[in-house]
């Protein structure tokens, strides 16, 4: 019970707190319901997207949230309509779409086919199997600019099919292998994010909302040098990291590989339904990395599939409609989004980078730069999404990156945006996959905000001390003015 009561006796007990000069009543009550909602996220007395829907109601009733709460009367329509907007968003769509494309290689066989030849080969060391799955992320990270997509349609399936095998589940046995191959799917997705330029939307994006501010930072070539030795080591170290922090409790067996190479040879040639599946996979990760060439956006590939698994009877509608994780997590996603989207709506982030603008005043070039990108950083667990937190805050950062007295912008905006990719652990809902393996339910709420936390930081130092001496050593090269 204390679970559930404590974030709103912090909520109301922030409202309480004297409103600082600058925001509004509205604002305020609304950063006090925000708040509320991390610390709910993080305890999770209840479903997590059931915490979302009650965060977006009571902003609703009380008519914030919306463009212009603070300057006009917002009628119940108008905050109805904002309060539902998430479930518009495209990332959401393609987030629950690839629930809908797991249980297709889940039904078929088809994920377990390719899990145990998986486990025959990697199947000696738990932690090889870690490294396969960076390995696999890493190569279709250039092409696939969806870190959801990725995960969805490539690992995500694979990855809940192992953990099953060695009676693994998220409520049995979690953190026997199932828990580490979770959270290696995350991981590995947030490092290769920051290692190419396509590696997610939001990269791109930043680039594009920079450069609207005056300020052209790198090319798709500069990008991936100036995060290369960065990119080689938190590669590395991922799954190690995670095999000493988070131990899988499955070290691994040369009677594994054996078991699992008699059961794969015991499921004999594969069968229509698994090659429809390949055939569709094969479709949308062509439609994926040919997107620019297509004109095809990748949630719209993501529901192509959808409709060719049905229509070859990979899955049927019945299975669409009860696949109660997809549908759990749209829900919770949808509300996330709009509620981040409300920080920017209601001042609270203006309010915020202005006043701490002026504090950076004084110091030296590079102790500001790593200031700015501490702030930059840690306001990721106000985000639901790397879109809406790039959307939001970019181009007041962008501001900001032009106030440090005798700092190249150029470089410091480069030095925020590499680091949007791998930042995206620090929450289960950071960026565009976390929702995807967080709803797997093999890492919990808490554990899940701990172990972002911890990898955020182990993350954010290594770059700091590595990287920005890099990103100023190689600025030349990038032609910086």
């Amino acid at each position: 019970m204390w679970k559930l009561f404590l974030p709103i006796v912090i909520a109301i007990a922030f409202y309480f707190i004297p409103t600082p000069e600058g925001l509004s009543n509205n604002s305020w009550l609304y950063l006090s319901i925000f708040i509320g909602l991390i610390i709910g996220l993080m305890l999770e007395p209840i479903p997590p997207a059931l915490i979302g829907v009650i965060a977006i109601t009571l902003v609703v009733i009380f008519k914030i949230g919306p463009v212009g709460s603070d300057k006009s009367i917002i009628s119940d329509g108008m905050a109805i309509k904002w309060g539902l907007s998430g479930f518009s968003d495209s990332v959401v769509w393609l987030i629950f779409s690839a629930f809908t494309i797991g249980l297709g290689f889940s039904k078929t066989g088809l994920g377990e086919r390719i899990a145990l030849y998986l486990v025959s080969k990697l199947g000696k060391s738990t932690l090889g199997l870690g490294y396969a799955i960076c390995i696999v992320d890493f190569i279709l990270a250039p092409f696939i600019p969806s870190n959801a997509a990725r995960s969805g349609g490539t690992v995500y399936p694979i990855v809940t099919n192992i953990a099953p095998m060695f009676e693994s589940y998220p409520d049995k046995n979690p953190r026997k292998i199932g828990s580490y191959l979770v959270w290696m799917g995350l991981a590995s997705s947030c490092v290769t994010s920051s290692i190419f330029l396509t590696g997610q939307a939001p990269n791109p994006l930043a680039l594009s909302l920079i450069s609207k501010n005056g300020i052209e930072v790198v090319d798709w070539l500069g990008w991936f040098l100036s995060f290369l030795p960065v990119g080689i080591i938190i590669f590395i170290l991922t799954p190690l990291l995670g095999y000493f922090i988070y131990p899988p409790e499955i070290k691994g067996s040369k009677e594994i590989a054996q078991w699992s190479n008699e059961k794969y040879k015991a499921l004999g040639k594969m069968d229509k339904k698994q090659i429809y599946m390949i055939i569709v996979a094969l479709i949308g990760l062509i439609l994926w990395v040919g997107a620019s060439f297509f004109k095809i956006n990748a949630t719209t590939t993501a529901l192509i599939m959808i409709i060719l698994m049905i229509s070859l009877k990979i899955i049927t509608w019945q299975d669409f409609l009860s696949n109660k994780s997809a549908w759990n997590t749209l829900i919770w996603f949808a509300t996330l989004i709009t509620l981040a989207s409300g920080l920017k709506n209601m001042g609270i982030l203006d309010f915020l980078t202005n006043n701490l603008g002026k504090h950076l005043l004084g110091f030296s070039p590079l102790f500001a730069s790593i200031l700015l990108l501490l702030l930059f950083s840690w306001l990721r667990y106000f985000f639901a999404s790397g879109t809406a937190y790039v959307t939001a805050i970019i181009a007041i950062f962008a501001s900001l990156a032009g106030q440090i007295q005798g700092a190249n912008a150029q470089e410091v905006m480069l030095i925020l945006a590499l680091s949007m990719g791998f930042m995206g652990i620090i929450t289960p809902y950071g960026t565009g996959c976390s929702p995807l393996w967080f709803g797997s339910g093999y890492v919990k709420g808490a554990k899940f905000f701990l172990l972002g936390g911890i990898f955020a930081f182990v993350y954010l130092a290594i770059y700091i001390i590595i990287g920005i001496p890099w990103i100023k050593f190689i600025s030349s090269y990038l032609n910086f003015h």
